[in-house]
Parts: C-alpha cells; structure tokens; sequence
C-alpha cells in the first residue's frame, strides 16, 4: 500500500512540474511579446523612403555614468532587430556615443555608412570678441572649464544610403560652459543621396551646451549656447550647398528657453529663407496617427529636434512619426531619451 501511494504521489507531482513549467513558458512568451509589440512589425507600406531617427543614447563614460553597458548593448540590438524585420530608419542620429559600448552600437545595427563628429583634438583659437574674452577669462577649473577635452564629440551618423561627402566641425574652444567643456562638442553634415529621390540631402547631427547639467550658472551656459549656434551659423554657411534639402537634427538642448529656441531659428531661418518646420510639431496636425505618448513626452522636453529645410528642387513633408526608443512595457528606458524617427517624403518641386 505504501508503494502505491508513493507512486501515485511521484505521478501527481510530475503532472504538477509538468504543468508548473507549461505555465512558466507562456508567462513568458507573453511578457516578451508585451515588451517589444511594435518593433518586429514590418514599417507600413510607404514607409519604404526616407527616415531620419535622433537619440541621444546617454553613452557617457565612468565615472559619469556606471553599469550602461547592458542598456547600450539592447539599442544596437533593437536596431539590429529592427534591421531584420525591414522596418529599421534609414538614417540615424546619435549623440553622447562616447564610451566603447555606446560607439559600438555601430557596429551591432548593421548601418553599411557611417560618419563621425569631430575626435577630442580642440578647436584652434579663433578670434574672440571683448565679451567672449570676458567669458573664457572667468572659465572655472572645479566645473571642467579648464581640463582640457577629455572626450570627442559624441557624434555619428549612421546611414544605409551612400554617404557622398562628410564634414565636421568642433565648437571653439572657449565656447562652452561647465562640464560639456569635457567634451569636443560640434558638429557633424555628411550629405547622402536617397534612392528614387530628385537628388541628395544634407544631414547635420549635433549637440548644443546642456542647461543646468553643466553645472554652472545658467547665464553662463546660455552665454556658451550662444556662442556654439553662431559656430553652427559659421558651418552652415561654408558647407551647406545652397538649394539642397537639409534635416538638422540632434540634442539642441533648448527646453523651456524660449532664447535658446529664437537663437536656434534665427540661424536656420538665414539659412532657409523662413523660419523651418520641425518634424514633430509638423506631425501634431499633418500625420495621419498623430504623435504617441513618447513623442509627446519628446516634443514637450524640447531637447531632440529635426528643423527640415526644404531644397530648391525637393520639398520635405512628415508623414509619421516612430518612437523605437521610448518607455518599456516597464516604464524604464534604455536612455534618458527618447528616440524617434520622422518618416519623410522627399518629393521633387514643380518647376517654374
């Protein structure tokens, strides 16, 4: 009797493993299926052209940042997933990709082009007005205003399209405030021809002075901001191509400033002729899905911009707007921003 009920037992609790270890396995396909829904998913019919996704992927180095090796891993693999389900954006952004894990996002998402911001050699000195020499001369050693760039610029440009030409610039120097002086802020254009399109397109990546992140007054970092949009001013005067379409995009840093933003649009507008669209704003009223949870959070943050500057011979238009890198199905995020992408139309203007 005892051997019995000792078999029946073993059977019971088999059946019980049995059961235990079915019910795991669909917990956990279904948690899986809950974190990543969307990304897998083929891009709609149409999304096919031109995309342009920013990130700023938080890749600073130790001591600024511990344990982000994991989080920057999963972006170059999301990337690469995206990548496998043809539903990846063509061109891609990225700024603080400092540390090795960060620049090896590269690597990971497949990308065949790529372009580079400027490398941590400095500036060389540039002429300085009375007030921007008042500015360095009060330049603070505890704030990392005088220890030199200990970082490059944190910028790539990731593309499927052929890359027909690169520049890159750093900031000045003395044009910067804080911490950011760590690092060799700029800026970087690489112009790419789009296939099927009436002609290439210029796109700038960079990254403008943070406010409070700097860690000194705000004056002063606004008085730095200043100084880098005139230096992008300088920039897109000697390499834009005038009547090429062109995407500025990148970590502008603006916020709630409402100086900062008319400093960045001034500059655009001499370079457009009127004041440029950003993608998404223009997506509020002309996309047919309007603007999820994370890129509302990332237009009311007002810190990762794409201002489109059409071309003489190709207008750019919204149509969607993706948010591959926003908030996990558990409310954290791979970075402390978001990444989204505009799907553009890039359509020839009808001659005169």
């Amino acid at each position: 009797m005892d051997g019995i009920v000792r078999q029946g037992l073993s059977r019971r609790q088999g059946v019980l493993v049995l059961l235990l270890g079915c019910l795991l396995l669909l917990l956990a396909t279904r948690g899986a299926a809950r974190e990543q829904p969307a990304l897998l998913r083929p891009a709609p019919r149409g999304d096919a052209g031109l995309s342009v996704m920013t990130y700023n992927v938080e890749g600073l180095p130790w001591p600024a940042r511990f344990g982000r090796g994991a989080a920057l891993a999963r972006i170059g693999e999301r990337l690469a997933a995206l990548r496998a389900a043809g539903a990846q954006p063509r061109i891609v952004l990225l700024q603080e990709a400092f540390s090795d894990d960060a620049k090896a996002i590269r690597t990971a998402s497949g990308y065949p082009y790529a372009a580079v911001g400027p490398d941590s050699a400095p500036a060389g000195p540039s002429a300085l007005s009375p007030v921007d020499s008042a500015f360095a001369a009060e330049a603070s050693f505890l704030k990392g205003e005088r220890s030199g760039k200990l970082l490059d610029s944190g910028l790539v440009i990731l593309s499927d399209y052929p890359i027909l030409s690169v520049r890159r610039a750093a900031f000045p120097a003395t044009a910067c405030a804080g911490f950011d002086c760590l690092a060799n802020k700029g800026m970087v254009m690489a112009v790419v021809t789009v296939p099927g399109g009436p002609g290439p397109i210029a796109v700038v990546n960079l990254h403008l002075n943070s406010k409070r992140a700097s860690g000194v007054a705000i004056e002063r970092a606004d008085a730095a901001f200043g100084q880098q949009v005139a230096a992008l001013d300088r920039f897109l005067a000697a390499n834009h191509v005038p009547g090429m379409p062109m995407i500025v995009g990148g970590d502008f840093n603006i916020g709630r400033s409402a100086t900062r933003r008319v400093m960045v649009m001034e500059v655009l507008a001499r370079h457009h002729g009127a004041m440029p669209a950003d993608a998404l704003s223009a997506c509020t009223g002309a996309c047919r899905d309007g603007l999820s949870a994370d890129a509302r959070e990332a237009r009311r943050r007002a810190k990762d911009w794409q201002f489109l500057i059409p071309g003489a011979a190709a207008d750019l238009a919204v149509r969607r707007i993706a948010t591959p890198f926003g908030r996990e199905a558990d409310g954290s995020m791979l970075s402390d921003h978001v990444g989204y992408t505009a799907y553009l139309t890039m359509a020839a203007t009808d001659p005169v």
